[in-house]
């Protein structure tokens, strides 16, 4: 809970392309919030924020890519509130916000896989089951093959 890094990826929704915004600890690649919709804006941004289960005056950087979603007044209005410092990638510069990246290749792998989702809804269930699959039983092999919630407890 000191730096955390975000992104947004796209899922196809019936016909129309929805988003997913996850927010990831970069100390355990635990994701602390997370939020889809049919929109890629700042609002979808602090509803991940809104669902993170702790106090976010502990946080101390938010790191993400240059979008709009992320670079705005919005967001900048909410990371002052928690005192929360604001990083961002270089211009074309993927590499900087890595862990974000790969957790949504991971995401994509095992959730998304090609699938469309008939209803926001589904996307919505479907993604709360993950995000606590993911957390709670996922070994990651950057952590010692522990799941993130089992290594964030055993480094206490």
């Amino acid at each position: 809970m000191t730096v955390i890094v975000s992104d947004l990826t796209y899922v196809r929704v019936r016909q129309k392309w929805h988003y997913i915004c996850v927010l990831v600890d970069l100390y355990n690649r635990e994701i602390i919030g997370y939020s889809s919709g049919p929109n890629k804006t700042a609002e979808l941004v602090q509803r991940a924020f809104s669902t993170v289960p702790y106090n976010l005056t502990r946080l101390k950087l938010f790191h993400t890519d240059r979008g709009s979603e992320f670079k705005n007044h919005l967001i900048d209005k909410a990371l002052d509130t928690f005192g929360i410092k604001r990083s961002l990638s270089n211009k074309g510069t993927p590499y900087d916000n890595a862990v974000a990246e790969a957790t949504f290749k991971t995401i994509k792998t095992e959730l998304i896989n090609g699938r469309v989702f008939e209803h926001q809804k589904e996307l919505d269930l479907e993604l709360f089951d993950y995000v606590n699959w993911y957390n709670k039983i996922r070994i990651h092999g950057s952590l010692g093959y522990l799941s993130p919630q089992e290594y964030k407890l055993s480094n206490l």
